[in-house]
């Protein structure tokens, strides 16, 4: 395995998951950085030495700062049934935020209204239906705290931009480092605390369930917290 490729979580003639890191970028934008896609392409076309292209479909996607496991699909018949389960709901998605607020309560339900303002690249909460918004509701949980950071579980219901980043900042407790939602510092490297640490579905040709977890990463924040 290449340097540069990000841990594999699972692996098979139809799916591969990997750990996503800070600084990787799921699909091409236009600041020139090779994608995640590629990169996994390449790994892919290396490891079974495939001749020509290698199919690799996006099912979903994570904001570049935000790391965890990120989905895709080696054939196009899991594309379309994975594209199909992600729009359904029928993913079940956990990620860990570490906040340095307390949150209101150790547990809870968010829910809103979020508006995305595509020139800013932001979403806006709002408490009541305005127009071009969409309902966002999401659970959370506390689960562990250090001396100056805290740990939540979130489970997301609905899958809205920026929804955990921009929910969470108005509930008074912004990401660690998200500087675009209020967070007073950025991060070393300029992540932010937010992990996809699992993602749960039912195999899109096996039919049968796949759960994958991923480790946070390496770096002292997420290390406060390596017990859990």
């Amino acid at each position: 395995m290449k340097k540069n490729t990000p841990a594999i979580l699972y692996e098979d003639n139809h799916i591969i998951i990997v750990n996503k890191r800070t600084s990787d970028l799921v699909q091409g934008d236009g600041t020139g950085d090779e994608p995640l896609d590629d990169i996994v392409r390449t790994y892919i076309k290396e490891k079974y030495k495939k001749p020509g292209d290698v199919f690799l479909g996006v099912v979903h996607r994570l904001d570049r700062p935000v790391s965890g496991c990120v989905v895709y699909a080696r054939t196009s018949k899991a594309l379309t049934r994975l594209s199909e389960l992600f729009r359904t709901r029928e993913v079940k998605k956990c990620y860990w935020a570490i906040v340095s607020d307390r949150p209101p309560a150790e547990e809870g339900i968010l829910r809103n209204y979020i508006k995305k303002n595509e020139k800013q690249n932001k979403s806006y909460v709002y408490d009541t239906e305005v127009k071009g918004s969409k309902e966002a509701e999401l659970s959370y949980r506390l689960v562990g705290h250090s001396e100056r950071y805290y740990l939540l579980e979130v489970d997301l219901h609905t899958g809205r931009h920026h929804q955990i980043r921009a929910q969470l900042a108005a509930a008074g407790c912004p990401v660690k480092g998200d500087l675009k939602y209020g967070s007073k510092r950025s991060n070393e490297g300029g992540g932010i605390s937010l992990h996809a640490r699992s993602i749960s579905f039912i195999h899109p040709v096996r039919n049968e369930q796949v759960t994958v977890v991923a480790q946070p990463p390496d770096d002292k924040i997420w290390k406060l917290f390596a017990n859990i």
